[in-house]
């Protein structure tokens, strides 16, 4: 069993469509999006980052104490091991999915995740910070629709875990007031990657899928709700003992 530490989010979506799609027994521990419960001395002892998801392997491959794995390519990686499922075993094939893996973690998520922030939560006026982000997931989108022009998947002929890195932060692409029509290789990928049943199950299960208000185009969030995303209390975890 997976202990599955959870925000409905799309990093968090990552990882609850990886362990549909290998089959692997978990529960879910969920850190509502805007409460602030993982910003404990506790908590991190998990994650020294203080964020979400975690996962906890209580039955690691071998045998021994539980393993615990933040980060979520990270949590991909050591998934895919741990199965022997969608990450290729060599060559080239292995390597492109970690590279286009490591494009994800690395630029697309974050590029996103501020994207959002500025266009969905920041106060009305941040005129350079929508455009500087948005015009950033515009130049990656451009990126995934030149790789999906010559490859089915971003691994390359199979699905990997590189594509399910990717495809829920490339999913919210329209509420960032993109046209996915623009996209004609993304869409296509976006909606095979829809149809299969894991992901079904991983975006429609009460425990993993998002809540509505985790896709309101401008959410108003209280002083607590801030302070708990993006002021004082997120960065006081960073100091906890």
């Amino acid at each position: 069993m997976i202990t599955l530490h959870y925000v409905a989010t799309a990093n968090g979506m990552k990882i609850a469509i990886a362990l549909e799609e290998m089959g692997l027994d978990y529960e879910v521990i969920d850190y509502p999006l805007f409460e602030g419960r993982h910003l404990t001395a506790e908590f991190r002892r998990l994650n020294p980052n203080c964020k979400l998801p975690v996962i906890v392997d209580n039955a690691p491959a071998g045998g021994g104490e539980p393993v615990t794995v933040f980060e979520t390519g990270a949590i991909l990686l050591y998934l895919a091991e741990k199965t022997g499922r969608f990450l290729p075993a060599g060559g080239s094939a292995r390597w492109q999915t970690i590279e286009w893996l490591v494009w994800q973690v690395a630029g697309h998520g974050p590029m996103n995740g501020q994207a959002h922030h500025f266009v969905r939560y920041a106060p009305e006026g941040q005129d350079y910070g929508v455009e500087r982000y948005r015009r950033e997931v515009v130049r990656l989108l451009n990126v995934l629709e030149y790789r999906l022009n010559e490859s089915a998947w971003l691994g390359g002929t199979e699905y990997t875990i590189a594509d399910m890195a990717t495809w829920h932060w490339t999913w919210a692409s329209p509420l960032l007031g993109i046209d996915m029509a623009d996209f004609p290789a993304v869409a296509r990928w976006i909606e095979a990657v829809g149809r299969r049943p894991a992901v079904i199950r991983a975006t429609t299960n009460p425990a993993t899928a998002l809540p509505v208000g985790n896709t309101q185009l401008r959410a108003k969030l209280s002083v607590e709700q801030w302070s708990n995303m993006f002021g004082d209390n997120m960065h006081r975890a960073a100091t906890l003992s």
